[in-house]
């Protein structure tokens, strides 16, 4: 039986890659420190399976640069690195400092891996280490793998999430290049999935159109035109499967749809699921980020992997499950 470290386990991304390796017959170990307002879930309570009801299943509550500093002897044969400070829009923008604490994150456990040498190492990235000058109103496109370049050019990322993300890339090309471990860098576009906390954008927006159906409005950051790339956790783990064992270098891949929506055509798309209209009321004073941020799956097609749920579907999923936990209940 192989085995698997995941770094922020309790997480929405981390619960989705548990129960895929669980139903597959690894080993998994899974640490977390629940820490509030990040989305975390008591792995007791995760809302689509209890990870409790497999035998090989083992939960550690404790932050994670504790245990890198505790347990450098483990052998893994995959270490799948979850672990960050996110949050929402507001959270980037308005608290950067604590955000920035994925540069220690991220630094603990590079260290940890010269040391534990795990087979393969997975490292999650993001879409926001991209250069925010190729996201503007006036000049955007999908966003290629080597639109950032190492030896050539970076670019400005987005906030100190963007910068952390990126040093956590840089780190895995130099832990290739000087002590040859393999690993791989993935850069999620726009996530989203049934059991993600509501206090994201997509859940968000989803549960407010749930309730539009009384309140006849739904409230966007913004003029809702600016545009992002959505992609279904489901598709995100088939993404990671399909490629993960092809590169050991550290580059990264993409993982999105190739399709930029904007708010309000989400808004607009949701009307025709739900059956029932409403105002958008538009929040212009609150933040938005970039304008647009969608990925090139030109890549991600040869490795393999095309994304199969449409935003559509996607949304509707939601919407069914939020109207059932929230709203019926």
């Amino acid at each position: 039986m192989k085995n698997v470290l995941i770094t922020g386990v309790a997480g929405f991304v981390g619960r989705h890659f548990t129960k895929y390796f669980l139903d597959n017959k690894f080993k998994v170990l899974g640490i977390d420190n629940l820490q509030q307002y990040t989305g975390s879930v008591d792995p007791i309570n995760w809302p689509l399976f209890n990870p409790y009801d497999y035998k090989n299943f083992k939960f550690i509550k404790i932050d994670c640069v504790d245990w890198f500093r505790k347990n450098k002897n483990i052998k893994f044969d995959y270490v799948l690195h979850l672990a960050a400070i996110v949050g929402g829009r507001e959270m980037i923008e308005n608290n950067p400092i604590a955000v920035a604490q994925d540069l220690t994150i991220d630094s603990k456990f590079w260290e940890w891996c010269v040391a534990a040498k795990p087979k393969k190492i997975v490292y999650f990235s993001s879409s926001a280490c991209y250069p925010i000058n190729l996201q503007t109103k006036s000049s955007y496109r999908l966003l290629k793998e080597g639109d950032i370049n190492f030896k050539k050019k970076l670019g400005i990322p987005d906030y100190t999430y963007g910068w952390a993300k990126l040093t956590g890339e840089y780190l895995a090309k130099i832990s290739f290049e000087k002590y040859g471990l393999k690993s791989v860098c993935y850069r999620p576009f726009s996530g989203y999935g049934e059991d993600q906390d509501i206090n994201y954008p997509f859940p968000n927006l989803c549960k407010n159109i749930i309730l539009a159906k009384k309140s006849k409005i739904v409230q966007v950051w913004g003029d809702g035109n600016q545009k992002r790339d959505f992609i279904h956790i489901d598709d995100c783990v088939s993404g990671v499967i399909k490629t993960m064992d092809i590169i050991n270098d550290g580059s990264p891949i993409n993982l999105s749809t190739g399709i930029h929506t904007s708010f309000n055509d989400f808004l607009n798309i949701s009307k025709k699921i739900v059956g029932y209209n409403f105002k958008i009321i538009k929040r212009k004073s609150m933040p938005t980020g970039v304008f647009a941020r969608g990925g090139c799956t030109k890549k991600q097609t040869s490795l393999g992997f095309k994304y199969k749920i449409s935003l559509k579907d996607g949304i509707k999923k939601s919407i069914d499950f939020i109207e059932n936990k929230f709203v019926n209940s």
